[in-house]
């Protein structure tokens, strides 16, 4: 016996005792009916610590005593008068009686904490899977939350698809099963049904087999071993089942979040695709005509020509194909970096470096020599993919002197603020209406900006490269914004985010042509 059973066999003999002191001391004062009136209230008390056979047993053998100590004759058990016998048999009925209802209330207190318990063991198991990201890995809290409400051992086995087949490839198992409970667990996953004792399928089974169902499929199975042994199988099988569906029904949640993410990303990649079709399809013919067009004229009347008009000719072949050549570049570069998981070829890599090589390579156009960059000195360096970066820089430098006027600068600035680098690029063109601040960051969105003074025959562009630029930036999991200017112009503004600013480095001279 514990502790607390000792403690209450204590308050039962404590009421007994007290009660039979009681009416000891009243004998005198009261008659036999409100003396056992007395006893039937110690019965009554008593029963609620007592075991429910000992409160009848200590019941029965108090009217005996009770028969013994005051009803005459005393000191023996024969009764003279036939009321007494009656009020001894009265006594009797009521303290088993007694014990009788506290024991089914004993019983129903039991059975209601024992509900109580199974719904707070649903309750918190639907929370932990409600919040699980993958629900698979909580196999091994189901095989302790169903340890626990048996006391069998446990084997789970788990799906890794809505529709897979129960072999080494697509199953998790925790537990360790014979051949014959393997065969079990396949046979409920085909079935999605109960098996074993108390299931009402294949009862003669020592174990029991449970489905982990969602709506419409079977995601596992549940072995409870040694099942037959267990005394309350019919109350406990629905919460034990009830346990297995809630775990189905998250895998099902899972598993079909995990195929819709999968669908989105191949819709991505198709729309990447068909984005590249029709990028080929359209942008790149003016190019390819252009070309085309002049070699076939070098090539059928170069001879005619003067040095004037066949360079002429050639200027246009050379600026169409890097027209091209810059097309075809941000085109591939959009379809990586929107393609799923796209990973970078990043590095320590200094500001000055990748801002110094840009400006080297637009100094080779006439129109590079209006671009005017300030960089911040001692800046750290920057974890990131270089190519990218520059990249980036052409696409809005190039962008910036095409919507300019053809004397006005653009520049470029290179600082730090908090935990980011900034690169900032401004014109002085005519700007974009707010409505399409952010449109001209879509694939093939051209803005609506009218065509700067003095440049009426300029080529308007792909609708790429803003595009590819913002993609960039977000690839490094910085963002690429668009400001209005306050004297005219746009700025675009690049937040490169700074891992731990990294080492700093000795200031590095720029090309000619920088503030």
């Amino acid at each position: 016996m514990d502790s607390q059973g000792i403690q209450r066999t204590a308050c039962a003999l404590l009421v007994w005792a007290a009660a039979w002191a009681t009416m000891f001391m009243l004998e005198q004062k009261l008659d036999l009916a409100n003396l056992a009136m007395l006893m039937v209230l110690a019965s009554a008390l008593s029963a609620l610590w007592l075991p429910g056979w000992a409160s009848v047993v200590v019941s029965a053998v108090a009217v005996m005593a009770f028969n013994w100590f005051f009803v005459p004759p005393k000191f023996a058990f024969t009764v003279d008068i036939y009321q007494n016998a009656l009020l001894l048999v009265g006594l009797v009925l009521v303290n088993w009686i007694i014990a009788g209802l506290m024991i089914r209330q004993r019983r129903l207190a039991e059975s209601a904490r024992t509900l109580a318990s199974r719904e707070a063991r649903l309750r918190q198991w639907g929370d932990t899977l409600r919040d699980a990201s993958d629900p698979a890995a909580h196999a091994a809290a189901l095989r302790t939350a169903l340890e626990e409400s048996t006391g069998s051992a446990v084997v789970v086995f788990v799906l890794g698809s809505l529709h897979g087949q129960a072999d080494e490839r697509t199953i998790l198992q925790v537990g360790e099963p014979n051949s014959e409970q393997r065969s079990g667990l396949a046979l409920c996953l085909k079935e999605g049904r109960a098996m074993g004792a108390a299931s009402g399928r294949y009862e003669q089974l020592p174990d029991v087999y449970l489905p982990l169902r969602g709506r419409g499929a079977t995601l596992g199975a549940a072995l409870l071993m040694e099942w037959g042994r267990q005394k309350d199988k019919t109350q406990l099988l629905p919460h034990l089942q009830a346990l297995c569906d809630q775990m189905g029904v998250a895998l099902q949640r899972s598993l079909m979040g995990a195929q819709e993410q999968q669908a989105r990303e191949q819709a991505q990649l198709q729309a990447t695709r068909n984005a590249l079709l029709a990028s080929i399809s359209h942008d790149f013919r003016t190019p390819l005509a252009t070309i085309m067009g002049a070699a076939s004229a070098l090539q059928d009347q170069g001879d005619r020509m003067d040095a004037a008009q066949r360079q002429r000719m050639a200027k246009g072949i050379v600026a169409e194909s890097e027209r091209l050549a810059r097309l075809t570049e941000n085109t591939l570069q959009l379809a990586r970096l929107d393609a799923p998981s796209v990973s970078l070829r990043c590095d320590w890599e200094s500001v000055e470096e990748i801002v110094g090589a840009v400006l080297r390579r637009l100094r080779q156009r006439p129109e590079g020599r209006r671009v005017y960059a300030g960089v911040e000195p001692a800046l750290p360096l920057l974890w990131c993919d270089a190519m990218l970066v520059s990249q980036l820089l052409d696409n809005l430098l190039d962008n910036a002197l095409k919507y300019s006027p053809a004397d006005a600068p653009v520049e470029l600035h290179a600082s730090v603020h908090k935990d980011d680098l900034i690169l900032t690029v401004s014109d002085r063109g005519p700007g974009i209406a707010p409505a399409w601040r952010e449109k001209v960051f879509e694939v093939f969105q051209r803005g609506d900006s009218p065509t700067p003074e003095g440049r009426p025959d300029m080529d308007r562009g792909a609708g790429v490269g803003l595009a590819v630029c913002r993609a960039i930036a977000r690839a490094h999991h910085g963002d690429l914004l668009l400001r209005a200017r306050g004297e005219g112009g746009c700025v675009f503004e690049c937040s490169l985010p700074l891992r731990g600013h990294g080492p700093s480095i000795p200031e590095v001279d720029l090309p000619e042509a920088q503030a």
